[in-house]
């Protein structure tokens, strides 16, 4: 079932399919729930999962007001409770996804029974990255679109391995970027990408199980060791590597090693 389901942050695209057990998919920023069709696949039936769209994000509303990782939380909140889900869920987040994971988990620990993030760092931008790449990249989109950038982000979020293996998935992923409304998208870059922050003191206050999982490709900003890092300050919190290159890259590459990931951490 898909629907658009009334927020704070607006109305977002919601699709609830399955019986047993709800795990939340929350997708990268730029792209949509689509991007998580691979895992899907492989995963499998046998629990009910909820996809769900970001603000000015694949179907979701576009919103005209600014919003932060906390206000996402508080939109998943709504959409629980508009699902009839008082029960902890499990929470599988991409990048911004896993983000808005940890803004969950730390402000409703009531909400969230498991928490795994995929390509989530949890520091802010430092200072020469924000300046030197960030802000330049939203510059460009705000000047001349997509295209301007189509081939910095597609590095950036699959790698060249995501594109020469899986050339057709790495399309789908950034179809999404590509035909987003670009007011919108350029509010969410400026949202969720420029005023990032760090999420180190909310990490700490999270008491579900945790799984960090980080590319072994690399990432800019998030290494193996700066997620065990992160998980060493947490009570009960693990760090991996998948196969990939990226932010969402291991979800192109590796469907099938992150479906038995998420099996072993979830069941």
């Amino acid at each position: 079932m898909v629907e658009l389901v009334p927020t704070s942050v607006g109305r977002l695209c919601v699709t609830d399919n399955g019986r047993g057990p709800a795990t939340v998919f929350w997708h990268s920023l730029f792209v949509d729930q689509r991007s998580w069709e691979p895992v899907l696949e492989e995963l499998g039936p046998g629990r009910r999962t909820i996809l769900i769209d970001a603000p000015n994000h694949g179907r979701s509303e576009s919103v005209d007001h600014d919003f932060t990782i906390e206000d996402c939380a508080a939109a998943a909140v709504d959409v629980l409770d508009h699902l009839g889900i008082s029960e902890p869920v499990d929470w599988v987040g991409n990048a911004l996804g896993g983000h808005v994971g940890i803004a969950l988990a730390a402000s409703h620990p009531d909400r969230v029974r498991q928490l795994v993030t995929i390509g989530a760092p949890v520091e802010a931008f430092g200072a020469m990255e924000k300046w030197g790449r960030i802000i330049p990249l939203v510059g460009l989109y705000r000047a001349f679109g997509p295209r301007a950038v189509d081939g910095i982000l597609t590095k950036a979020l699959l790698g060249p391995d995501a594109v020469a293996a899986q050339p057709d998935r790495a399309g789908a992923v950034m179809e999404a970027f590509r035909r987003a409304d670009r007011p919108a998208m350029l509010r969410a870059m400026r949202c969720l990408m420029l005023k990032r922050r760090s999420l180190r003191t909310e990490i700490t206050r999270i008491t579900a199980p945790t799984l960090f999982l980080v590319a072994e490709g690399g990432q800019e900003g998030w290494t193996i060791a700066d997620a065990e890092a992160a998980a060493a300050t947490m009570s009960n919190a693990t760090a991996e590597t998948l196969p990939g290159t990226g932010n969402v890259g291991p979800l192109v590459v590796a469907p099938g090693q992150i479906a038995q990931r998420l099996r072993q951490a979830l069941d």
